[in-house]
């Protein structure tokens, strides 16, 4: 698994010449679940300091809810796969490696 970059900006934030994820064309890959995470810190930052304007509060919750959305999915999808590689482990008769 590559590690996260390190752009040097704050959570949330992409380089100048990087479109957010939140803003991809639908041919560009899904958010990762480390972008989600960082993107939804950021947000999370920007609402503990204050930092958010109250017009722009709604539209900030309602992307930190799409961002949990995609975690809790990414969370589920890896939890099927460890079971089912542990059952496959698990079962009488199972090739070892």
């Amino acid at each position: 698994m590559s590690e996260p970059r390190n752009t040097g900006l704050p959570f949330g934030e992409p380089p100048a010449n990087e479109p957010p994820a939140s803003e991809r064309a639908p041919g560009e890959p899904a958010l990762s679940f480390r972008e989600a995470m960082d993107e939804l810190e950021g947000i999370l930052q920007r609402i503990e300091g204050e930092e958010i304007d109250i017009d722009r509060l709604a539209e900030e919750l309602r992307r930190a809810a799409q961002l949990l959305e995609i975690c809790r999915g990414k969370i589920r999808k890896a939890e099927v796969e460890v079971t089912q590689i542990v059952q496959s482990i698990e079962e009488p008769g199972a090739k070892e490696a």
